[in-house]
């Protein structure tokens, strides 16, 4: 028998089904509507953003680097474009097998492999490195047609620095480099992260260093509408870069070739200004470096062999390469001599080749220069006159006079780095040492200050400084590398001002009677040879200073001596004596006898200066060899190659647009 259905349960559980699905409809199409009204109102900003964000891009356009000329408006330091080759490992998978494949494509050295590899290891936050930089058109054509093979791989077109004269002038110019870590915390410091957004570089060394403001530039953007893909499909606005100002140097770079070819492969530094403003003609220290090789990163053969090399030729010996003054150091004595009034010029003093001093010899040249004045004490280089006047004067007094002439002090020249040297006092050494007993100044320590030995030690540019202030009779100009900057989009040109000059307000007659002391060094004294027949008359005064010590006893040999154990060959001169147009410092390490080697270079210095002449190529080789009585011979063009062996067109080689000064007599 068939159960009778109850058909109003039936009807009552439909219709509460229903209900129930009813209100689960309602709810999820409320939930829905709430989510669409939150989407809409409250992340519409939000989500119109991110979609922005995905059709679109913003790219970095890095500005061209402003350029490097000389005086004459020779380019030092330029740009040109290039491909690269560059991966990004966070979307090239197995790196080791995506850069083997690369290699059947386009050539890749070990060297790339090493600089990549070492690039990545420095910079993590990169987002893409180059592999190979520098490709031709044939390789960007090979892999454009492979490229779908190399996710993570792409072309990229940058700017690479390039310095036309390689080695010439590169501690002046300097170098640019990859930012690293301590770089990238100082430019984010400065506010300067979005001006440095697609650079990877950034001057490290050099006016380069010093100038990275004006020669980097502005960064400009691009924003760009892109596809699925990533692929660029249009360009939707542009913000141009602005490049760099072109930064124009006092140095003239034919005069700094020449001052390089004459030392050869010797070492030493020589610093020239123009006593009346300043001005830096040359800026020489040897041995030098390519600057090209930091460009795309070194290689670490080429760091090894510049970094541990015994000549040190990352080291600017102009800036930073401190030495004792030696008998250049004489004539601003004498001045302290006469300004203090510890001494008149007409005082006598005998040199009988020793002084004696608590016990100790102090030695003098061979048997002595007999009895000197002031004058004579100059020409003839007398260590007894000296050794007498620093005991009398005392420490203390010395310093004090040398300081304001710039002697172990900071000369605020445009480039970074300098170091201060040795002015020694009593109070220097309390503070330089540890122990009591090295705490105390002995009076036997002062005597070897006369003649710029024993504790002095100061750079060539504060000797060049000081020459160039006593040729002004005590005006003291800042030196300075840069005369004028130009802006790249507006073309005008703003000239540096100057430091206003100090007045050390030296008696004239004091100066006058070393200047007197000075040109007749270079007439009968010990630089004669060197400048005899120059058609104008300069000042200047020679110096050997010791680059270890000897005893007291015993007697120079150099031919006992290791190389870089030898005497230091020095020369300090202005020219025209009546109207200097040229001061400058030079020494040549371990070349012995100051007249031998630094004086031929300083007379060849002058006559290109003042009389445009530049020596021949058998004259070029005997100031190289320390023939100081090498004849001038016939003057020839200064010629300048590029890196392509072509002349290089400049203005005139003179600095200063003044006729030679005539032969005067002896003061």
């Amino acid at each position: 028998m068939t159960p009778l259905r109850n058909v109003d349960e039936e009807i009552w559980r439909f219709r509460t089904r229903v209900v129930v699905a009813s209100a689960v409809v309602l709810v999820c199409f409320g939930l829905l509507a709430l989510r669409l009204v939150y989407l809409q109102l409250y992340k519409y900003d939000h989500y119109l953003e991110q979609a922005e964000n995905n059709r679109t891009a913003i790219v970095p356009i890095v500005p061209n680097r402003g350029l490097i000329t000389d005086r004459n408006g020779v380019v030092l330091a330029t740009n040109y474009s290039a491909y690269t080759l560059e991966i990004t490992p966070a979307r090239a998978g197995r790196l080791d097998e995506t850069i083997e494949a690369l290699a059947q494509v386009v050539e890749i050295s070990n060297r790339d492999r090493r600089r990549f590899k070492r690039i990545r290891e420095e910079f993590k936050s990169l987002e893409s490195i180059p592999i190979r930089t520098k490709l031709s058109d044939e390789e960007v054509a090979r892999f454009a047609a492979q490229r779908y093979r190399f996710p993570g791989v792409e072309i990229k077109a940058r700017l690479f620095r390039n310095y036309p004269f390689g080695e010439l002038g590169s501690h002046v110019v300097g170098y640019i480099g990859r930012i690293n870590q301590k770089e990238k915390e100082r430019i984010e410091q400065e506010d300067e992260f979005g001006n440095y957004r697609g650079t990877d570089y950034i001057g490290k060394l050099g006016v380069e260093q010093a100038y990275e403001k004006q020669l980097h530039g502005i960064t400009g953007v691009e924003q760009i509408e892109t596809s699925a893909g990533g692929r660029a499909v249009r360009r939707l606005a542009s913000s141009p870069a602005t490049p760099g100002d072109t930064i124009k140097l006092s140095i003239d770079i034919k005069l700094q070739k020449l001052i390089e070819d004459m030392f050869g492969e010797r070492r030493g530094a020589l610093v020239a200004i123009d006593p009346r403003n300043g001005q830096l003609l040359a800026f020489v220290s040897k041995p030098t470096f390519d600057p090209n090789l930091f460009v795309e990163g070194i290689d670490s053969e080429s760091w090894a062999a510049l970094n541990e090399s015994i000549d040190k030729p990352l080291l600017n010996r102009a800036l930073r390469g401190t030495y004792p003054p030696g008998s250049t150091y004489k004539p601003f004595m004498a001045l302290a001599a006469l300004s203090t009034g510890k001494r008149n010029a007409s005082a006598v003093v005998y040199d009988g080749g020793v002084w004696t001093f608590g016990g100790h010899q102090f030695r003098s040249h061979g048997d002595g220069v007999g009895s000197v004045d002031m004058h004579l004490s100059i020409v003839r280089s007398s260590n007894v006159y000296y050794y007498t006047l620093a005991n009398e004067m005392g420490v203390d007094a010395i310093h004090d006079f040398m300081k304001p002439l710039g002697f172990g002090q900071l000369t605020g020249i445009d480039v970074l780095g300098e170091v201060r040297g040795v002015l020694p006092s009593q109070e220097w050494k309390r503070k330089s040492y540890k122990r009591a007993e090295q705490q105390k100044w002995y009076a036997g320590e002062t005597i070897s200050l006369g003649i710029g030995q024993g504790y002095n030690t100061f750079t060539m540019l504060q000797l060049a400084q000081a020459t160039a202030t006593l040729a002004q009779g005590g005006m003291q100009h800042r030196p300075h590398l840069v005369m004028s900057t130009q802006d790249s989009v507006s073309r005008k040109t703003q000239e540096v001002k100057p430091a206003t000059p100090l007045d050390l307000n030296y008696k004239p007659e004091h100066v006058a009677v070393i200047k007197r002391a000075l040109a007749s060094v270079t007439q009968e004294g010990t630089s004669a040879r060197v400048f005899a027949g120059a058609p104008y008359l300069s000042a200047g005064k020679t110096g050997t200073a010791q680059a270890v010590s000897i005893g007291q006893k015993e007697k120079y040999n150099a031919s006992k001596l290791e190389e870089h154990q030898r005497d230091h060959s020095l020369y300090m001169a202005f020219a025209p004596v009546d109207a200097p147009q040229i001061a400058l410092a030079v020494v040549v390490e371990n070349a012995g006898f100051g007249a031998a080697h630094a004086a031929p270079i300083a007379r060849r210095v002058f006559d290109f200066v003042l009389l445009g002449q530049y020596p021949s190529e058998e004259d070029l080789a005997a100031v190289q060899k320390g023939q100081a009585a090498a004849p001038i011979g016939k003057p020839r063009e200064a010629r300048l190659l590029d890196v392509l062996g072509r002349p290089v067109s400049a203005a005139p080689a003179s600095i200063a647009a003044a006729p030679a000064a005539p032969k005067t007599a002896r003061p």
